[in-house]
């Protein structure tokens, strides 16, 4: 009994001494401003001489687990912009389908239309191709888990995203 008593007043001793605090770690990166995503906003005009696409470089460092969610300017509801994660499809007149998608590397970002082989896009009206509004967000991977990413607004505040830079 002698020993049981010893060896829990023993861990007792243990549990409750508390040893050097120990050196700071390193310094983080820093930061820009506080955000943790980086976004910008683009307007697009898509035609035969762009091949119905735009490569935009980011102009600032994407990291190979960074995440790119690109949005399109949909309609306009009573003077409010409604903004689609793309890709969208716009189904059209004649059973053609358009869509709207990007795709993205460390370096860029590529914004392209599509029809899907339904028919040919130099028939595409204006109302599709020019003034297209886009807006880029570049989200570290650790923060997109959670996150309802077709609504662009609760990606922006996730990220702390006050505004877009226009390019």
């Amino acid at each position: 009994m002698k020993h049981i008593i010893a060896l829990f007043c023993l861990a007792i001793l243990f549990t409750s001494c508390e040893g050097d605090q120990g050196p700071a770690g390193p310094v983080g990166p820093p930061g820009e401003d506080g955000l943790v995503g980086l976004a910008f906003e683009i307007e697009i005009d898509f035609d035969q001489a762009n091949n119905f696409e735009h490569i935009e470089p980011y102009g600032f460092d994407v990291l190979p687990s960074d995440v790119v969610l690109t949005y399109i300017s949909w309609e306009t509801d009573n003077g409010t912009e409604i903004w689609r994660l793309l890709p969208q499809t716009a189904f059209l007149q004649n059973n053609a389908i358009l869509t709207y998608n990007f795709d993205f590397t460390q370096g860029d970002v590529r914004i392209f239309l599509d029809s899907n082989g339904t028919f040919n896009l130099v028939d595409l009206t204006p109302e599709w191709t020019d003034n297209q509004l886009f807006r880029v967000v570049v989200v570290p991977a650790d923060f997109i888990s959670g996150i309802d990413t077709n609504n662009l607004d609760a990606v922006m505040k996730a990220t702390n995203i006050e505004q877009f830079k226009s390019l």
